[in-house]
């Protein structure tokens, strides 16, 4: 099984961990609403867990055009 944090605006994929076993709460992962996890974590087919979050250059994007929040995609 391995943990995939993947930004969900571009596609890139920032980070993986691959564990057998995993503490959800060291990952922070108790601190999302019920709403933010359905959203946030997707159990794959082959067993791995996909995180969509933020990638630093889409975050910088975000940052300095307020209004892409604004769209469902904002990288073309």
């Amino acid at each position: 099984m391995s943990i995939v944090y993947k930004c969900r605006h571009c596609g890139h994929e920032i980070g993986k961990l691959n564990q057998q076993v995993v503490d959800t709460s060291m990952l922070g992962w108790d601190r999302l609403s019920p709403e933010e996890r359905q959203e946030m974590i997707h159990y794959q087919s082959n067993g791995d867990v996909q995180i969509q979050t933020i990638c630093e250059n889409c975050e910088e994007s975000l940052g300095t055009n307020p209004h892409y929040h604004e769209l469902d995609y904002f990288i073309q």
